[in-house]
């Protein structure tokens, strides 16, 4: 049984196929119409819902794409769709300001966009520009053009905040707490397919051991597309979501650790605060939507080759611990990558959590992504370097790449080209030519062969134009 919310409705489910998508319970068991169907991939943003989750005694409201979050993961939680802003009659303050603005012509693309407005304005007192851009970052439009809805946006900031969610909210608050207080496990059946969603690692890692062929679910952003694209379906689906002690993250003397469970936007601050050269890569990965509820676990586990954040994780020299029943072990991260979509992970072991060395305040990181759009695309090809450069000479170097070969790998040729070399453009042109011997990449609709290999190497002399100049930036400060 899973229980949540539909805006103030309590709403059980017990038998339902554990492969459904929310987006597919609201069109086909409720004919709730106004949530639309897309590209069922999570990247044009027609099927964007709220869901509000309550921490501590605030609620939070996350917008997220229904056609790829899991039904089983509402459980405890509000699910708010575009048929519940409306109040008596009268529009919701930012439908009202999509009307004022112009902001609709075919209309098709435009439940998901107030959603996402709903959600910025309920998570913020004042406009943002920068907030609004990432908020509607995820929603494509494709008639009425984008300057009329970022107006609509910022104009819902100029009435008041309060609504009939804020009427609730305390209610809405105790309720869910009731839910995860008497229901604390999750569980779905329909035929022969299961759902588990526990809420502790234990839990979990039991079930694993009991069901050794289970599909793990996070936030769903990459395993759900192989029910929604390749129609697949999985037997036994357990959902890491609700581990709470799979939720943290704690920063010590030593290192920043990650719980598996912890989603990129929870873990945004922490990571660029620590790497702040992470900024751009982390707000350029997915949509706002898919960082709400994908992993950085999830990122790794599923061993794409084009991942963003493997190779970066790597080239900081980051460890995973893994976990089997009771049994712990910690690996490189380099070392959980075997060979394309295969890993070191044994039957029945998940990834436990990540632990990211703190930053070398003699080392320089930096990370570049390559990708046909700016925003919200997948790489072409991922490059991070984390170098140490004393008096002139490169003492350390870890150099790492995703796009470039079936899984993502060091670049050892290139960094024994310049390690214990002087820091110079003669070093840098030999490395570029040793990076040829570390991959060869393929061609396909992201990229060709050559592209990849040109730009990649071309990383190299930016990474050096980048940090020479900063260098330079320093001494003109000393010695104004």
């Amino acid at each position: 049984m899973i229980k949540f919310l539909l805006n103030q409705s309590e709403t059980i489910i017990d038998q339902i196929d554990p492969n459904t998508s929310v987006l597919d319970y609201l069109r086909d068991n409720l004919n709730r119409t106004g949530t639309k169907e897309g590209c069922a991939s999570g990247d044009c943003g027609a099927c964007t819902v709220v869901v509000a989750e309550a921490e501590g005694n605030q609620l939070v409201y996350h917008s997220a794409n229904a056609c790829i979050t899991n039904i089983g993961s509402l459980h405890g939680k509000q699910l708010i769709t575009v048929e519940d802003l409306k109040k008596d009659n009268q529009l919701h303050n930012v439908q009202q300001a999509m009307v004022d603005c112009h902001g609709s012509q075919c209309g098709f693309c435009t439940p998901g966009f107030i959603m996402s407005m709903f959600a910025l304005r309920k998570n913020n007192v004042t406009a943002d520009p920068h907030k609004t851009i990432e908020s509607l970052g995820g929603n494509l439009c494709r008639c009425t053009g984008y300057k009329p809805i970022i107006q609509a946006a910022n104009q819902s900031f100029e009435s008041p905040s309060d609504d009939q969610f804020s009427e609730q909210h305390d209610t809405v608050i105790k309720h869910l707490d009731n839910i995860n207080q008497q229901y604390p496990n999750a569980h779905l059946t329909h035929l022969d397919k299961q759902f588990f969603s526990p809420s502790t690692s234990d839990e979990l890692a039991k079930l694993l051991v009991e069901y050794p062929e289970a599909r793990l679910l996070a936030g769903g952003t990459d395993l759900c597309l192989e029910f929604t694209q390749f129609l697949r379906e999985a037997q036994v689906l357990v959902h890491t979501g609700r581990v709470k002690d799979l939720a943290t993250i704690e920063l010590n003397d030593k290192s920043l650790v990650l719980g598996a469970a912890v989603t990129y936007s929870h873990a945004a601050d922490q990571l660029i605060s620590l790497y702040p050269d992470l900024k751009e890569l982390i707000e350029r990965l997915g949509s706002l939507q898919v960082r709400n509820q994908a992993t950085i676990a999830g990122n790794i586990g599923n061993a794409s080759p084009i991942g963003d954040m493997p190779p970066v994780l790597i080239a900081l020299g980051a460890e995973l611990v893994l976990r089997k029943g009771d049994e712990r072990r910690t690996i490189s991260i380099e070392d959980y990558f075997i060979k394309y979509k295969v890993t070191a992970l044994q039957t029945s072991e998940f990834i436990e959590s990540i632990i990211i060395p703190r930053p070398d305040p003699l080392a320089d990181f930096k990370a570049y992504k390559i990708s046909k759009r700016l925003e919200d695309d997948i790489s072409a090809t991922c490059g991070a370097f984390s170098i140490k450069i004393d008096q002139g000479t490169v003492s350390a170097i870890k150099i790492a790449f995703g796009g470039m070969a079936e899984i993502p790998k060091r670049a050892k040729y290139c960094e024994q080209a310049l390690l214990n070399q002087p820091w110079n453009s003669q070093s840098i042109e030999r490395a570029m030519v040793e990076f040829k011997k570390d991959f060869a990449p393929i061609s396909d609709f992201r990229a060709s062969a050559d592209y990849r290999l040109d730009v990649s190497q071309n990383m190299l002399r930016r990474l050096y134009l980048e940090l020479e100049s900063n260098s330079q930036t320093i001494r003109v400060t000393q010695y104004a």
